[in-house]
């Protein structure tokens, strides 16, 4: 034999169940005798079917809660803006370790006093807070969430 006389066509044929005892496949065709999965059509039970149990995504118990895709805005208290000066923003707030990132949205709210003069430029201030930048001489100014660069396509 030589590799060019080689077969490469299947030797066996399809089976043919269901077509009587000589077959090999006759009679109940592989199925089993009665049952939900010797009848025609089972194949469209849902997936997870237990035969009318209750099935085990119903009988496991789930996690509490959610999770929110909107984060809340990290706080920042007016008696932490006392040693800034000038322009205070997203980018400033982030250099002093008062928030995480400069990618987030931020709320101010009213702690202590407020001495700095300072120009805020934030996503939210409660009024009292405002109150205290305008009364230390500064002010408030609402600016959208600062966006993150996106990357230049190649």
């Amino acid at each position: 034999m030589k590799y060019n006389d080689l077969s490469v066509n299947k030797n066996t044929r399809p089976s043919r169940k269901g077509r009587g005892i000589s077959a090999g496949q006759g009679k109940t065709a592989g199925r089993g005798t009665k049952g939900q999965k010797a009848r025609a059509g089972h194949n469209k039970m849902p997936r997870g079917f237990m035969g009318g149990q209750r099935a085990i995504m119903q009988a496991v118990p789930k996690l509490k809660g959610f999770k929110s895709y909107h984060p809340k805005a990290e706080i920042v208290y007016t008696d932490r803006l006392n040693d800034l000066k000038g322009k205070v923003d997203n980018f400033t707030l982030a250099d002093k370790s008062l928030i995480s990132s400069p990618y987030v949205k931020v709320k101010i709210i009213t702690r202590g006093e407020l001495t700095a003069k300072i120009e805020l430029e934030t996503q939210f201030a409660s009024k009292s807070a405002i109150e205290a930048i305008k009364k230390a001489g500064g002010s408030f100014k609402k600016v959208a969430i600062v966006q993150r660069a996106k990357k230049a396509e190649k």
